[in-house]
């Protein structure tokens, strides 16, 4: 029996130099979604996501808290740790950075790099952002009216002068631009790829890796006085997770090179420039795909400590519901594009996507089955040019999902769904089977097997999204734990004729507004916080 395909997708790791906000709940959210997906769809697959524990910014961060740094970065990555937990997330392994097995990692890296002269040791004299942990040239600075040089991302940049060990970057500028060319979907969406092609088009130099004003990270392998460039520590974790330097280990070999490393868009640079020039100069494939999503507004205005708009994912959760939060984030806008996050645009999903357009329909099918076939799964007879076409779309969905979530434009396919969702309900209100129970018992039985057939279809394919309650309406349909993957699509895994369905319940509550906003008051509009410039790895 030959094995499953693989599906290796990452999230950025992100920095403890603060608390987790709706940011970091948002790009593992759509790892999380496509990690499912193929696991249902019968891949092998490999999720990692973790926290990056070394730099001057974790460093400073700890000394303004009192604490000695691996004490912070403990406490702050655990943290971490129950994000993924309260969103639900799926992740097969949690790296942090300051673990033993990253640290020999990242050294074999360093050690194979200088090997081949790809690393030699200068002097470093430039601009530096610690908030980005980033390197800039004096074109890229702007002044503030503070009359401080600042980077693009806002972050002031310092002046830095102290020895450095240089990547040979500028030696893969032409490479590079051979590997996009050959690759064109390695950077999506076209937006960031454009920008990189622009930025490599411009003429690379090589980048300073190592540091000596401070300690706490790597140590470069022979001169400790240094400590790796926290990008360079950063981005090695994915191949750490995979088993390297081990590169014949099963895992390796299985699972490398990343089918996608999801990240914002902030830090498309590092990961489509920086991370395969180094991988490719140690003579290591390149992942196949790096995906870069865009930023949230919180009703129209950036998010800001000062304006007070940033909550933590809990806050949502607790307001409006966990799946219903995991739904509108992958919904509300084109996945790669920015969005703005509305108290308003929150509740109208809730209510009309999920509760008023999914939840109706599983609801009034099953309460009709429940009334009129005693219970238990109806006997359909022959299948009308209308049921074939409401089933035959029900069916086409999965292939267009995966399409669709495999190019990571989750709302395309949400969107395909929720097509189906409509016209489910439009077959309900033409069929009428509460009249059809008085003029033909047997045609009742079949629109209803025909409906209870599609909801199952809707069911499985958005357990990614909303495993909770997508979980219970296929518990509701007596779908056997067996039967809850793609395996089980289409004809092959109908619902069988006479199986007894336990007693309905709703599955998607509708948000009712505080007693306030009852009484005519402004509803009190949730806080949500997206990812700064420079929080995410």
């Amino acid at each position: 029996m030959s094995r499953p395909e693989t599906y290796y997708i990452t999230t950025p790791i992100y920095y403890v130099n603060d608390v987790p906000h709706i940011g970091h709940a948002y790009t593992s959210l759509a790892c999380d979604v496509l990690a499912r997906f193929m696991r249902l769809d019968g891949r092998e697959v490999r999720f990692l996501t973790g926290t990056d524990e070394h730099g001057q910014k974790v460093d400073k961060a700890a000394k303004a808290a009192g604490m000695d740094q691996k004490l912070f970065a403990d406490r702050v990555s655990e943290n971490f740790r129950a994000l993924a937990k309260a969103m639900n997330f799926s992740n097969d392994d949690f790296i942090r950075t300051t673990e033993e097995r990253h640290l020999r990692s990242c050294q074999h890296l360093w050690k194979v790099l200088a090997d081949r002269g790809e690393i030699y040791l200068g002097a470093y004299a430039g601009w530096y952002a610690v908030r980005d942990e980033a390197f800039y040239g004096e074109d890229e600075l702007a002044t503030g009216p503070d009359g401080k040089k600042r980077a693009p991302s806002g972050a002031e940049v310092e002046w830095v002068e102290e020895p450095s060990y240089f990547f040979r970057l500028s030696a893969w500028q032409e490479r590079l631009l051979a590997f996009y060319e050959s690759r064109p979907d390695f950077i999506a969406p076209s937006s960031r790829r454009n920008e990189v092609l622009s930025f490599v088009k411009g003429g690379l130099t090589d980048l300073s890796v190592s540091r000596t004003s401070f300690n706490w990270g790597i140590p470069v392998p022979g001169d400790p006085k240094h400590v790796m460039y926290v990008w360079i520590d950063a981005l090695t974790n994915y191949i750490t997770a995979v088993g390297y330097p081990d590169t014949e280990s099963a895992d390796f070999r299985r699972f490398w090179p990343a089918d996608l490393h999801m990240v914002g868009k902030d830090i498309v640079r590092f990961h489509t420039v920086y991370w395969p020039a180094m991988l490719m100069a140690a003579g290591i494939e390149p992942p196949k795909r790096v995906f870069a999503h865009g930023w949230w507004t919180i009703e129209g205005q950036k998010m800001s400590k000062s304006l007070g708009n940033v909550v933590a994912p809990q806050a949502l959760i607790e307001q409006y519901g966990l799946d219903q939060t995991r739904y509108f984030l992958l919904r509300e806008v084109p996945f790669g594009n920015d969005g703005d996050f509305s108290h308003r645009a929150m509740v109208n999903r809730t209510n009309g996507d999920l509760a008023n357009d999914f939840g109706n329909l599983a609801q009034r099918v099953l309460s009709m089955i429940a009334k009129n076939c005693d219970g238990a799964v109806p006997q359909p007879g022959p299948f009308t040019a209308a049921d074939q076409s409401l089933l035959g779309s029900a069916r086409a969905l999965l292939a267009k999902c995966r399409t669709e979530f495999g190019q990571q434009a989750f709302h395309r396919g949400l969107d395909a769904i929720w097509q189906v969702i409509g016209a489910a309900n439009r077959y309900v209100d033409e069929q009428a089977p509460w009249t059809l129970k008085k003029t033909d018992p047997p045609r009742m039985a079949t629109v209803l097997y025909v409906l209870a057939e599609t909801v199952r279809q809707l069911a499985l394919l958005t357990q990614p999204i909303m495993p909770d309650s997508t979980g219970r309406l296929l518990d509701q349909l007596a779908v056997p734990a067996d039967g809850r993957t793609f395996a089980s699509w289409g004809e092959g895994g109908a619902l069988e004729p006479g199986t007894p369905l336990p007693k309905p319940e709703g599955v998607f509550p509708r948000f009712v507004e505080a007693e306030s906003a009852v009484q005519g008051h402004e509803a009190t509009s949730p806080k949500i916080e997206v990812t700064p410039k420079d929080a995410r790895r």
